[in-house]
């Protein structure tokens, strides 16, 4: 048997995004721009950006996660990376679905440390090995997440395609 996995469907998301900003609300936290990370955090950003009323929204493309539990040596920043000087002074709020070994966190947080105001990370979920502990959790464990984006096999299949991941 296969060990239990934390299932997000899509009105809990509803629900934790809510919380989340909820929670960034009361913290006073007022964010310039909100930075996603692809392709989970664009979810987790979209719906901070409605409930905070935080129109500039970017994006930050990171490769890390070739497979369930694989990944590759660091993580990598893809193209299009965003310009610092579109962030710069901004309050920054990164923005993505789980920290899981926080990697790909602490490389976007860095990217802006130095460059911004600000920055602060929100995720949904946060694992109890994540080198990076966001200001802002919805909920922390340590099982695999099924998130109701990445449930279902992709429509279409693509050449090196990261399934479940």
């Amino acid at each position: 048997m296969s060990e239990p996995r934390e299932e997000l469907t899509w009105e809990l998301f509803g629900l934790a995004s809510r919380e989340l900003a909820e929670q960034i609300a009361a913290d006073g936290y007022e964010a310039d721009i909100i930075l996603s990370i692809a392709r989970g955090g664009l979810f987790v950003a979209g719906a901070l950006g409605y409930a905070l009323d935080v129109k500039n929204l970017h994006v930050a493309n990171v490769e890390f996660y070739t497979g369930v539990d694989e990944r590759l040596p660091v993580p990598i920043m893809l193209p299009p990376v965003p310009n610092v000087v579109d962030l710069s002074g901004s309050r920054v709020l990164v923005a993505d679905d789980v920290a899981d070994t926080g990697a790909t966190l602490k490389l976007v947080r860095d990217f802006c440390v130095g460059h911004v105001a600000d920055v602060r990370c929100a995720v949904v979920y946060e694992k109890p090995h994540s080198s990076v502990q966001c200001e802002y959790v919805w909920r922390r464990t340590d099982r695999w997440i099924n998130f109701p984006w990445s449930t279902l096999p992709p429509v279409v299949r693509r050449a090196g395609q990261v399934l479940d991941a």
